[in-house]
């Protein structure tokens, strides 16, 4: 592994998991502006805390933890800011849903849900890959992925009726 702070391992980070943790942060967030504020500040934070990682399975790891928190920490400060009506109404459908309902609805699902319902289809991970990344118990996210498919199918009934 490159030693953190190099420019070759800024490099590689950037351009090995840049995409995957902006889709991440898309999930979380309610705009494409604040996914990527997302992922720059846990880039940023990566390389002022340098941790020690055992490989890169556990770098990985801690990139998508920390994409995670820090969209859901964007996302509830720009809840807790009062927006004028006209600029709630411009933020009430992300701008990176587009014309995707099914993107739409599960970035409306609850996190603990939209998380693992992502991580599962969106980036390929397994149940036992995703319990060890978000450091929770298989069988729970195995329940959470199950009841985020059937809110997920609420929602999206609800958009066609």
């Amino acid at each position: 592994m490159d030693s953190i702070g190099t420019e070759e391992y800024i490099r590689r980070l950037v351009e090995d998991y840049s995409p995957m943790l902006l889709r991440l942060a898309m999930t979380r967030s309610l705009s494409t502006a604040d996914a990527e504020d997302a992922v720059q500040e846990v880039f940023l934070r990566l390389l002022a805390q340098k941790p020690r990682f055992r490989d890169g399975e556990h770098e990985r790891a801690w990139l998508i933890r920390a994409t995670i928190h820090r969209s859901s920490d964007i996302r509830k400060a720009a809840a807790n800011r009062a927006l004028p009506l006209e600029e709630a109404e411009a933020v009430a459908v992300p701008e990176a849903a587009g014309d995707s309902p099914i993107l739409s609805a599960v970035q409306a699902l609850p996190e603990k849900y939209s998380t693992v319902i992502h991580l599962y289809y969106y980036e390929g991970y397994t149940i036992k890959e995703i319990a060890k990344l978000l450091g929770l118990p298989a069988p729970t996210v195995g329940t959470r992925l199950s009841r985020g498919r059937e809110k997920l199918r609420k929602l999206l009934e609800e958009d066609i009726l």
